[in-house]
């Protein structure tokens, strides 16, 4: 919105101006879309918005609003959205919507269309509110008024039960599991963490837990997590500490927590649960050491086989043997594909360790993107490349790193389309930022494989099938991107196409 503000002129526009301000301090999540794009990308958000969905301005910037549902796409409320857009028209609805950590809320939802002089929709103004709680209220309230004498006796044979079936799912859980009270006391824990940390139950439980082990769980962002656990119903996930534990040494724990509920409502109770990672990070640690080592040490021969073998494809043109040059130019490929691999598996080892270094300059977009397709267009006879959109502006990144990444989404959207024609790139410019989608008619991802794509040597089972490869490219492709503080995402339905698309910053 402060970009917004910029451009407006100084002087008529007060009201203007000051209803601008107001949205972005407003509490109500304000979201605009660009109606004259292709998918109706989200072109601004303010804070509001940003902490009622739990993403950041730049994980927004360039979505469709439906990616907040999550894939829950047979909801009423959708149907109803796409109409209103379609027709121009205003509509307010309450929809199911998902945070970034996956919690569902229910959002009540308008929109409203904004029009140009001409009377054609340019842009969509949406307003969102947080309607979790009254849903919640409104269901508990429609619950209690059914037969409320027999739920109180239902409602002790369940509690009886439950106590009973979680007892004996919490022994068989291999992780440690403590639960806490409101003061940071023991109330209880599981076999596993006794015989893990070789301790009693009685020597830990009433003791508070900073004070156990001569302060080993001391730790001063470990104490802030679990202080704000109840008070704020605010869970943590995936903090690690590394700890010398009396009886069983050095060990890497990943720790979990979050607020105890029962039959809906909160409880003053902490469930921590405490995972052992030890063997696992030396086993990975072991991987990448291996990586980064066999790829260096293909290099030195690889390169050595590339040059002896243009040596005797020269030889072969020399004498116009076309026997051996067929042979060669196949062999040439194979050491091509070979060299881009090891390069791949050399850029995962720099990942992993963190030297991954990029190169920032000033440089057209437009340009990157005609290189880029230009190339690819090149090495294929089966596919048609076409650009569409424009993104004529000068950006700060890195050349080299953004055209690998191109080159890669191409590549893939000519390589899982066996049987396609076509693969569009369209590229616009939003507000600080520029968005690029590569449209496909191949296979497809399914949904469960979103996200999972994008992980070191993830490849979905019906892709690994049919098709070569190792699961690198998108992983070192999502990395690159990330380093350029953007985003990369898929959309996508199994046999029905993919469209992959990226934003990055306009000015780093």
């Amino acid at each position: 919105m402060d970009d917004f503000l910029k451009r407006l002129p100084n002087t008529g526009q007060t009201d203007i101006r000051l209803f601008a301000a107001a949205v972005s301090a407003s509490n109500h999540g304000v979201v605009i879309t660009d109606h004259t794009q292709p998918d109706e990308p989200i072109i601004y958000c303010n804070k509001a918005f940003e902490s009622i969905t739990g993403y950041t301005n730049k994980e927004i910037i360039g979505h469709n609003c439906r990616f907040l549902q999550d894939g829950d796409n047979e909801q009423e409320g959708r149907r109803r959205l796409r109409e209103a857009i379609k027709n121009g028209e205003h509509c307010q609805v309450e929809i199911r919507n998902y945070k970034k950590n996956g919690r569902m809320i229910w959002n009540e939802l308008m929109i409203s269309p904004v029009k140009d002089r001409d009377g054609n929709v340019t842009n969509f103004i949406g307003i969102q509110n947080d309607i979790t709680r009254r849903k919640e209220a409104e269901d508990a309230l429609a619950s209690e008024k059914q037969n409320l004498e027999e739920r109180v006796l239902e409602r002790t044979e369940d509690l009886q039960e439950s106590e009973a079936y979680l007892a004996s799912i919490i022994e068989t859980i291999r992780e440690s599991l403590v639960v806490l009270d409101e003061k940071m006391r023991v109330l209880s824990v599981n076999d596993h963490f006794c015989r893990f940390f070789k301790v009693a139950e009685n020597d830990i439980r009433g003791r508070v837990l900073f004070e156990h082990n001569d302060g080993q769980w001391n730790l001063p962002e470990l104490r802030n997590l679990l202080i704000n656990v109840l008070p704020n119903n605010n869970p943590f996930e995936g903090f690690e500490i590394e700890n010398e534990f009396p009886n069983i040494g050095r060990k890497l724990l990943v720790l979990n927590a979050r607020q105890v509920t029962l039959k809906g409502k909160y409880q003053n109770r902490i469930l921590l649960a405490i995972e052992d990672i030890t063997e696992q990070r030396e086993i990975e640690q072991r991987k990448e050491d291996f990586i980064s080592i066999a790829s260096h040490e293909m290099k030195t021969p690889l390169t050595s086989i590339k040059g002896n073998l243009q040596l005797l494809q020269r030889k072969a043109q020399q004498n116009n043997d076309t026997q051996y040059l067929s042979g060669f130019e196949t062999a040439s490929k194979s050491i091509a594909r070979l060299e881009k691999l090891i390069y791949d598996l050399l850029d995962v080892s720099k990942i992993q360790s963190g030297k991954v270094e990029l190169i920032f300059s000033k440089f057209n977009f437009q340009q990157l993107i005609i290189e880029s397709v230009n190339g690819v267009q090149a090495t294929t006879q089966t596919h048609k490349l076409v650009m569409k959109g424009s993104s004529d502006i000068e950006v700060t990144a890195d050349f080299g790193r953004l055209e690998q990444v191109l080159l890669n989404l191409l590549n893939n959207a000519v390589k899982y389309s066996p049987t396609g024609k076509e693969v569009i790139v369209h590229t616009c410019i939003l507000p600080e930022y520029v968005k690029v989608s590569i449209t496909d008619t191949g296979v497809g991802i399914h949904e469960r494989d979103h996200k999972r794509i994008f992980e070191r040597f993830y490849r979905a089972d019906q892709i690994s099938e049919k098709f070569p490869g190792v699961g690198i490219g998108l992983y070192v492709s999502n990395e690159i991107i990330k380093e350029h503080r953007g985003t990369l995402w898929v959309e996508s339905q199994e046999g029905k196409g993919a469209v992959f698309s990226f934003t990055i910053p306009i000015n780093r």
